[in-house]
């Protein structure tokens, strides 16, 4: 089974966004960016998406399946 890692916490905090913020941002709970950077959710793909826009961060950067 392929490994998910996520490099979300790096980009968010070179932007100088909370989870609170980016999550309000993509129209999600902080629970779910929580989650997503502790690798226990793998994102939608319109989530990923709009991640990636607000970090200004490729998804392949942001999101690795190894």
């Amino acid at each position: 089974m392929a490994e998910f890692i996520c490099n979300l916490k790096k980009y968010r905090l070179l932007k100088n966004l909370t989870q609170e913020q980016l999550a309000e941002k993509v129209g999600v709970r902080r629970e779910t960016i929580m989650r997503l950077e502790a690798g226990k959710y793998n994102p939608s793909l319109k989530l990923a998406i709009d991640i990636s826009r607000v970090v200004e961060t490729p998804i392949e950067e942001l999101f690795v399946f190894d």
